[in-house]
């Protein structure tokens, strides 16, 4: 399949940037076609709806839910590309209706997507709260996965610009994780499946993000949504929006989350267990926090009239603003050197550092400055 050619005719671009709500999706669920069964399913803390699209007729059920955590918006973004792909009626999207049962929960936190926060109204983190039920999102979401019966489940988030794909200096693009289902993190038939359904994923990605996929950390959590499904005998699957070259918007990582669905599901079948499957999925590099947005190497400063060289990294904060998330640049870490990566880089040639406060930079200060008093940096980048 020509994903690259398909993409740019399905792209569903009303969706763009980091900013996704229910005021975004819902004028696009009221224009998708009598293919898709549209509900509201229920109400978050503060009654706003949560909707759920369904669509195909098939045997294979698979439940899959976006922004569980609100400001992780990349994937929904995604899964509405799918249903522009599913609208076209070609041979794959025939082949998805007929096998398959597809339930999807665009935004389970519709109160955090508001807000752009992690958690929702009551300031819970829904992916910790699949024990205790004590949020109308969770009880909402465990009460569709009871109805529904999914044969499979996609677990669908964003993770920060900060992971390696490995010991290596390639963003962890798409990660994935195969939860484990108890303490001692074994492979047993359910854990397995879910492993075979990315071990197709990321033999697709290689193509279009070679050594730019990951594997999250597997520590086990009984209150994350992930093991509670996994233990419960249902495979399922956490999916990672990560980042890509110059793409703080997500608008390139969206369409790799879009190759990874339409494989994803028409790897989703209960076959027989290949044991060699799991081998393949733990080749997949483990994620590692190796990355900086910025780093600022071999800059002289004056402390207690003593010139150093130091470096300094920074990292993005996203901020929203009046509907729109703001990337501010931040300082995180000051020393002689720093080892992580960074997604920009900058060698000052032990050149000057100064500012407009006590020219030495400092944690969680505002990234402004020149270097030698005359090339100007603002919001960490250099100005041209």
């Amino acid at each position: 399949m020509d994903f690259n050619t398909i993409y740019s005719q399905i792209k569903e671009n009303s969706l763009f940037g980091r900013y996704v709500t229910n005021n975004h999706i819902k004028p696009i669920i009221d224009t998708l076609s009598h293919q898709f069964k549209i509900e509201t399913i229920g109400y978050s803390v503060q009654k706003k709806p949560i909707y759920s699209v369904k669509f195909g007729n098939g045997k294979t059920k698979i439940l899959m839910w976006s922004q569980m955590h609100g400001n992780e918006s990349t994937t929904t973004k995604a899964v509405f590309d799918l249903f522009n792909f599913l609208e076209l009626n070609s041979e794959e999207a025939v082949f998805i209706k007929n096998n398959y049962t597809l339930l999807c929960i665009p935004i389970l936190n519709p109160d955090g997507a508001e807000l752009y926060t992690r958690e929702n109204a009551n300031q819970i983190d829904l992916n910790r709260d699949a024990v205790n039920l004590s949020q109308p999102e969770s009880l909402l979401l465990k009460g569709i996965y009871n109805q529904f019966k999914p044969n499979f489940c996609y677990n669908l988030h964003d993770q920060r610009s900060i992971y390696a794909a490995g010991n290596t200096n390639n963003p962890a693009t798409v990660s994935f994780l195969a939860p484990a289902y108890n303490e001692a993190r074994e492979f047993n038939k359910v854990r397995i499946l879910a492993t075979s359904v990315i071990v197709a994923m990321n033999e697709e990605l290689q193509k279009y993000i070679p050594n730019q996929v990951g594997r999250f950390d597997d520590s086990f959590n009984i209150n994350c949504v992930g093991e509670t499904f996994q233990s419960l005998n249902t495979p399922t699957i956490l999916f990672e929006a990560g980042h890509f070259q110059n793409d703080y918007q997500r608008e390139q990582t969206r369409k790799f989350i879009w190759i990874a669905l339409i494989i994803g599901i028409k790897n989703s079948n209960d076959n027989e267990v290949v044991l060699t499957k799991i081998d393949n999925y733990l080749t997949i590099p483990q994620n590692e926090v190796l990355f900086n947005d910025f780093i600022y190497r071999k800059f002289k400063i004056n402390a207690n009239n003593t010139n150093l060289i130091i470096s300094f990294a920074a990292n993005y904060e996203e901020i929203l603003t009046e509907g729109e998330v703001v990337f501010q640049a931040v300082c995180t870490e000051v020393d002689e050197l720093i080892q992580n990566f960074g997604h920009q880089e900058y060698n000052g040639g032990e050149g000057i550092y100064t500012d407009d406060f006590e020219n030495m930079p400092k944690i969680d200060q505002k990234v402004n400055f020149y270097l030698n008093k005359s090339i100007k940096f603002v919001n960490g980048l250099k100005e041209m």
